[in-house]
């Protein structure tokens, strides 16, 4: 029977069965310390003569039931710790102090033959034994239970430091399949060194020491490196066949010690991020703490985290808008655990609605009055927006338009809308509607009363306008529903091929936290009308992400050059509406504000008067179905627009 085999077949024995045999090796074991010690005090070898058998039947009838009572046969052998080592001893000691007074029992009764100094040499080694015993045996499980499984990935840890330390400790005494080969560090004074029996190398020598020892796997264990020190070393890292792994940052590491588990994927923002700014604090909370504050679109991957970014700013209630009950569901209950954990109060209200149903929002505004909308709800994936265009049209444009009309009627004193980049001369139809949702509230907000539309069988509606409307526009967020990044992972994971769309596009990324901190510190800095740009970095080549990717998960690219690769990279083609590069800007003349990443752009516009008419007739269009002069209206709303084909 092969040993894996083996192993799994004792690990499946009933308990009743695995105690038993635990129990007749600890009588075998309090029998074999009992000749050991004959043989040394009498200084030959042994064999028991009549009265000495007393002393064999006595070891065994003391020893198990005190083990019974310090429930070491309730112990399991693959787990035994520290713990279960003191128990044993503990339980020994009480067996040598009772096996004393039994031997001084036999010696009154004329029992001369037996010396007394067997009560300390038999239970010294017998508690020798049965340590041995169980040590042996968790060492043979673990070794057959990870041999059944699969050979110990060799890994080195980049970083001597306590991050690095901890992690090899938690490496060493865990039941990850991982073998420490050594660590990385660059500086000096630690190199040569020593850290859990292994040693510290230069990172000169890491080409090396990879072919030498056959690495597999680099843990980065550097949480406190500034991001263009790991973008150096992860750059030095991916010629390299190595599968790099990392470490939580040091926020995330600041509430303990580091364990296995921390252990992960290399984090989006080390694949493509950049320095982040920290957060002005007096701009986070400006339009937040103590406030009624709305967001739309509450379970979305942006509206998600403005949530969590919000309710940190401890407002007096968040109220969240989502159209699907498992999205609102999913992040009221995070949000309360969140909210648990800071010692937050904050009302936390979940409206289950649609941002097209006007009557609905009219309700919500009544009843909650909220002073401050997020308003992140839409429909953003381009290829299904193009072939669903009415519905995007919809929830986009005549979404706004109800939420802008309510948000005024009911007061609100701040109106943000999240923008994308795909707004800039769009292509498809996503793009467009969120360019008409843009000029919907730069319109409203140059309009001191703006008449609405409603029903044919009433007035028109007049509403002051006291609310500040203003819009963010930012490119693709990392991580989000749809983003490049989780795709190729999930490629990755199924042994490719990564799929990219045409070997020229680039598109700039940001991460969804920082997106959602510099989205609330531009709205606090609105005084009505602003388009917001925020510095999204340089843009990034889709497949140069994905090569870089394959490379540092430890495989190589299949390609004309590698015939023999891993993973191959396929490009199928330009989606209905997808462009080659992204803009931020329409005209040329952003200027900077008071956060270094966030640039003010104030672009043309239509006046309300003007506008309203096209919103009526586009949205009509969309309501009916009517495609062709749907899209008309969007080409005379939006200049340059070129888009809908196929919808």
């Amino acid at each position: 029977m092969p040993a894996a085999r083996a192993s799994s077949s004792v690990l499946g024995w009933p308990r009743a069965v695995k105690r038993v045999v635990v129990v007749v090796t600890d009588v075998a074991l309090s029998l074999a310390a009992t000749w050991l010690a004959f043989t040394l005090r009498l200084d030959t070898l042994h064999w028991p003569a009549q009265d000495q058998w007393a002393v064999y039947t006595v070891a065994p009838l003391l020893s198990v039931p005190v083990f019974v009572r310090f429930g070491l046969y309730r112990a399991i052998f693959r787990y035994t710790g520290v713990a279960t080592l003191v128990a044993t001893a503990k339980a020994i000691a009480l067996y040598a102090l009772m096996l004393l007074a039994a031997l001084a029992v036999m010696q009154n009764a004329g029992l001369s033959v037996v010396p007394r100094s067997l009560g300390i040499l038999q239970p010294l080694i017998f508690l020798l034994l049965v340590l041995a015993s169980r040590t042996l045996a968790r060492a043979w499980l673990d070794a057959q239970a990870q041999h059944g499984l699969r050979a110990p990935r060799r890994l080195m840890v980049y970083g001597a430091g306590q991050a690095g330390a901890e992690a090899a400790a938690a490496l060493l005494n865990g039941r990850q399949p991982y073998r420490l080969l050594g660590f990385i560090d660059d500086d000096a004074a630690k190199v040569g060194r020593s850290i859990h029996g292994v040693r510290v190398f230069a990172p000169r020598e890491l080409p090396a020491l990879v072919a030498r020892l056959r690495v597999q796997d680099i843990l980065l264990a550097i949480p406190s490196a500034a991001r263009e020190r790991r973008n150096d070393i992860l750059k030095g890292l991916q010629p390299l066949p190595v599968h790099v792994r990392t470490l939580p940052s040091l926020a995330d590491l600041a509430s303990g010690r580091v364990s296995v588990q921390d252990i992960h994927e290399l984090d989006i923002e080390d694949l493509l991020g950049r320095e982040p700014v920290p957060p002005r604090p007096e701009l986070l909370a400006r339009n937040l703490a103590g406030r009624t504050v709305l967001v739309t679109g509450a379970g979305g991957s942006i509206g998600s985290e403005l949530c969590r970014q919000i309710l940190r700013e401890r407002p007096t209630r968040l109220v969240l808008l989502d159209h699907s009950e498992f999205a609102l569901y999913t992040i009221h209950e995070e949000l309360q655990g969140l909210g648990t954990r800071l010692g937050s109060e904050v009302d936390l209200v979940a409206v289950l609605g649609s941002v097209v149903h006007y009557a609905r929002l009219t309700a919500l505004f009544q009843r909650w009055q909220p002073t401050t909308v997020y308003h992140a709800a839409a429909y953003k994936h381009v290829p299904l927006v193009e072939d669903n265009a009415a519905e995007g049209v919809m929830n986009n444009v005549l979404g706004t338009l109800n939420l802008a009309r309510a948000a005024m009627a009911g007061g609100a004193e701040h109106f943000v809308l999240i923008s994308t980049d795909k707004a800039v001369r769009p292509t498809n139809v996503m793009g467009g509607s969120k360019r008409v949702a843009e000029l919907i509230l730069q319109a409203l907000a140059a309009t001191p009363v703006a008449v609405f539309d409603t029903p044919r069988d009433a007035p028109p509606a007049e509403l002051r306008n006291r609310t500040r409307f203003s819009m963010v526009r930012f490119g693709n967020v990392l991580g989000s529903s749809g983003s490049v990044v989780p795709l190729f992972r999930r490629q990755l994971a199924a042994g490719g091929p990564l799929t990219v769309t045409h070997a020229e596009v680039t598109r700039y990324f940001m991460t969804i936290t920082e997106a959602a901190q510099l989205v609330l510190q531009a709205s606090a800095m609105a005084q009505g009308g602003e388009v917001f740009v925020l510095d999204m970095g340089q843009p990034v080549k889709i497949m140069d992400l994905a090569r870089r990717m394959v490379d540092l998960s430890g495989l190589r690219v299949r390609d004309e050059v590698h015939p023999y690769g891993d993973i191959a990279i396929t490009v199928t083609g330009l989606r209905p509406g997808e462009k080659l590069y992204e803009e931020l800007l329409i005209g040329d003349n952003p200027e900077p504000t008071e956060h270094p990443r966030i640039l003010r752009a104030r672009e043309e516009h239509m006046d309300w008067d003007v506008l309203s008419t096209h919103l009526q007739a586009l949205t009509d269009a969309a309501r009916h179905g009517e495609t062709t002069s749907m899209l008309e209206q969007l080409r005379q709303l939006v200049p340059g627009y070129r888009g809908g084909e196929r919808a």
